[in-house]
């Protein structure tokens, strides 16, 4: 495996963390979902090269958090005109995007206003626009972060996210989990979370032209059920893939999900 990299990129005049690892000749850009407003993937690069082991034989893998100092009500649009910079900056062309969840929706409006820069897209656990699901769930993480209460807030994503036989495999890593982590300020969070309620791409989504992956749980209690199917809806020739009895983090309870991507990005 090529040298891994912790590294920053400077965006709108303020730093943008990123990480790589992987041996391949082509790229791959990797865009996490809201945990990023927590905490950013600066200084992860050995744990995040272990989750994308497998996509790291085929590719150079890039991870990005979002750019600090975000400004109020920053857009999931906003988001995507940061990364388009960034990935010029850093000289990266006709690259393979995965987005998971919030990330799928930076993804979106990347592939709708930058398509020159997307040669394969994967929308993971991802959404069109805001369901009223979502609208809630963002609207309750966002009160629990506003007291100041990561413990409350680490445990309600866990509940929201896994199948109830997965949490039980991993409760007893919760004292760690909800202890370690904890963010000096939630206004990242905060700004994050409003994105993912103001997020819409739907109308616009006929303008993505790149081969796209929208791939998710079939009983997702985070951005609801049936988004796999409303994103594919929307852009030609995408194909769906859902997992019965998975939700949002049907990434993370199946090898099969990770699977199913890579074969995707392959097929480029």
């Amino acid at each position: 495996m090529k040298r891994r990299i912790d590294a920053t990129v400077t965006v709108n005049g303020t730093p943008m963390e990123y990480v790589a690892f992987g041996k391949g000749e082509r790229i791959l850009v990797a865009l996490p979902g809201l945990s990023d407003g927590l905490t950013t993937v600066g200084g992860k690069s050995f744990m995040l090269s272990q989750y994308y082991r497998q996509f790291a034989k085929h590719f150079r893998v890039y991870v990005f958090s979002r750019r600090r100092n975000l400004p109020d009500r920053y857009t999931t649009r906003e988001m995507a005109a940061d990364q388009a910079a960034a990935m010029n900056t850093l000289g990266l062309k006709d690259v393979f995007v995965i987005g998971v969840s919030q990330g799928g929706m930076v993804a979106q409006f990347l592939a709708i206003d930058h398509p020159e820069l997307i040669t394969r897209l994967v929308l993971a656990v991802s959404t069109p626009e805001a369901s009223e699901t979502l609208k809630t769930v963002a609207a309750e993480w966002m009160s629990i972060a506003r007291e100041g209460n990561y413990r409350n807030l680490m445990i309600d994503m866990m509940k929201k996210t896994y199948t109830e036989a997965y949490l039980k495999k991993i409760q007893r890593y919760y004292p760690i989990i909800t202890r370690f982590g904890k963010p000096k300020s939630f206004d990242r969070f905060l700004i994050q979370a409003q994105a993912c309620i103001d997020h819409n791409a739907a109308a616009e989504l006929a303008r993505v032209r790149v081969p796209t992956l929208c791939i998710g749980g079939a009983d997702d209690n985070i951005i609801g059920p049936g988004q796999p199917e409303a994103l594919g809806a929307n852009i030609a020739g995408a194909e769906i893939k859902t997992y019965p009895g998975l939700g949002h983090g049907a990434f993370g309870e199946t090898k099969a999900f990770n699977t199913q991507m890579l074969e995707f990005l392959l097929r480029g």
